[in-house]
């Protein structure tokens, strides 16, 4: 067999040419796509990371005992919010 590169004589069971290193064969195996970053992800993240600072922050106050029960379940229900989203945002990738 010839190689369809350089046409060097080639044995015929070879799965690369011996002279240049072309595939004799087509590759079974495509690399994956390149994923670009999407700037709604990257909102999404800087948004729940400011959720999560203001958390920190409502929960410093809990900790002193600063901040009423309302604030406390406010407190939680953003928490759970942020990692539903965010969880969702993964899965439709």
């Amino acid at each position: 067999m010839k190689c369809r590169n350089c046409s060097a004589e080639i044995a015929d069971n070879a799965l690369i040419c011996y002279r240049c290193g072309t595939a004799t064969t087509e590759a079974k195996y495509q690399p994956a796509a390149a994923r670009r970053a999407s700037r709604s992800g990257l909102v999404a993240t800087i948004v729940a990371i400011a959720l999560i600072v203001v958390l920190f922050a409502v929960m410093g106050r809990i900790a002193t005992g600063e901040t009423s029960q309302w604030v406390r379940a406010a407190a939680v229900a953003v928490a759970v919010v942020i990692v539903a989203l965010r969880a969702y945002a993964r899965r439709r990738r």
